[in-house]
């Protein structure tokens, strides 16, 4: 089954990429080379150079590995959970 390719408009490749930049300077704040970590998230040093680069291609488990191997996984967390326009439509739907 082929799959459909990923598309992101410039903006939106804009965060990813930041989002690579941010998980660059965590790596070396530790001291940690790209080859240990890479190690430590059971991925190849090519995977993590992708990630730091906002490779959309990546799966989303070794982007969670490499922040689990800087402890950083709880900002897994923080992913979608001030969700207010969720919040405004649900509303919306209670009052309806």
């Amino acid at each position: 089954m082929k799959t459909k390719k990923q598309v992101l408009f410039p903006k939106h490749q804009k965060i990813l990429e930041q989002v690579g930049e941010n998980i660059k300077l965590a790596r070396k704040r530790r001291n940690l080379t790209a080859t240990q970590v890479a190690e430590r998230a059971s991925i190849t040093r090519k995977t993590l150079y992708e990630i730091e680069k906002g490779n959309p291609k990546v799966a989303f488990g070794s982007y969670f590995n490499v922040l689990r191997t800087l402890n950083l996984q709880n900002d897994f967390l923080k992913l979608a959970a001030d969700d207010k326009l969720g919040r405004k439509l649900q509303d919306l739907e209670i009052l309806s």
